[in-house]
């Protein structure tokens, strides 16, 4: 937002009741120092918005679609986030787990390690414990 160089004028200024409460209430959101400042965001941004149909349309859109994205991300990142935690958590008490009940030497670990890969891999991503299970409980024979 450009700073202007020169002087304010002092403007008369009616207002509804509710209207004044409703900056009153919102200036901190706004992040305006005072009712004055409020009062020249609320009518730059209003008519950067009635400006969208002329040229000068990309000021106010910019703003207002970085901050809308801005916003869309910061949410998804910590949701997902938030999702790999604990997957990662669950993971790693399952491995403990596995590790503490079964005697499992290196090239058996290595050979699986390289088929899961490849599994998810193939699959994708989208793990199916039934299939998992269905996998180590054929029989031999069935190779």
């Amino acid at each position: 937002m450009e700073v202007f160089m020169e002087k304010k004028e002092k403007q008369a200024v009616w207002l509804y009741p509710k209207t004044k409460e409703l900056m009153v209430d919102h200036l901190k959101a706004a992040n305006a120092t005072s009712q004055s400042d409020f009062i020249e965001k609320a009518i730059r941004f209003y008519s950067g918005y009635l400006d969208c149909n002329s040229g000068t349309a990309t000021e106010y859109l910019a703003h207002v679609l970085t901050s809308i994205i801005d916003g869309i991300v910061k949410g998804s990142e910590f949701r997902i986030n938030r999702g790999l935690f604990k997957l990662a958590v669950e993971s790693a008490m399952q491995s403990h787990f596995l590790a503490a009940v079964n005697d499992i030497d290196d090239e058996v670990m290595e050979d699986l390690r390289g088929m899961c890969v490849d599994e998810v891999a193939h699959i994708n991503g989208v793990i199916n414990f039934e299939r998992a299970y269905d996998y180590q409980k054929r029989d031999d024979d069935d190779e």
